[in-house]
């Protein structure tokens, strides 16, 4: 398990790294609640707090990370986008980096309304893999990459603290049947490939229930 969290830790350094030139770039959140408010209201709400558990609450999202899905959602130079959505393919086609690191900015400043765990039977399981992940089918422990808090790690692990369970639920397992393939070196396809829809559910419901 050590050695998958140091594995974790280097694929991290290195997408930070190669991604630091652009993160460099100034965002204006001024700018980007313009944005928010006439293009992503609907789903996630102004300022980021959805109502609906299908779409994630995106309000004091790590940044670097809302960048980085805005940018995997759009097609460009003739090839497919790499996260393949109908839906936010069409809302994030007409943005340009500008806007997309300008509502980025935007709700990554906003204060978030965190949802709450709602099966209580879930969370003694999903906190042991959050905290310890499991050794003998090779799960590293969430905590490793999203922070013990859930707070995510820039740029290229999500806050999950507060999430929907509903949607964290969905996400993985996504991961887990390849119709999310965004993930770098594979790492959250291979660890989501190794856990059960019990497992699932009960990592989704912990993480929704964390502050």
């Amino acid at each position: 398990m050590i050695r998958t969290a140091a594995m974790a830790i280097l694929f991290a350094t290195s997408f930070i790294t190669h991604a630091s030139p652009e993160a460099k770039a100034k965002a204006d959140p001024a700018k980007g609640k313009v944005i928010a408010e006439t293009v992503c209201v609907a789903c996630h709400g102004a300022d980021g707090n959805s109502a609906a558990a299908a779409n994630p609450h995106l309000a004091g999202q790590v940044e670097e990370y809302i960048y980085k899905q805005l940018q995997n959602f759009k097609a460009s130079e003739g090839k497919p986008a790499v996260r393949n959505n109908a839906i936010m393919g069409g809302m994030a086609a007409p943005l340009s980096d500008e806007d997309m690191r300008n509502v980025a900015a935007w709700f990554a400043s906003q204060k978030l309304k965190p949802a709450v765990a709602k099966d209580e039977k879930q969370i003694a399981l999903g906190q042991k893999i959050w905290r310890q992940g499991d050794f003998k089918k090779g799960i590293p422990a969430c905590a490793g990459c999203h922070g013990p808090a859930g707070a995510g790690l820039p740029a290229m692990y999500p806050r999950l603290a507060g999430q929907f369970a509903e949607y964290t639920e969905a996400q993985l397992k996504a991961f887990r049947v390849d119709e999310r393939a965004n993930d770098p070196e594979k790492m959250m396809r291979t660890i989501a490939a190794k856990l059960s829809d019990v497992e699932i559910k009960a990592v989704s419901e912990y993480a929704a229930g964390l502050r």
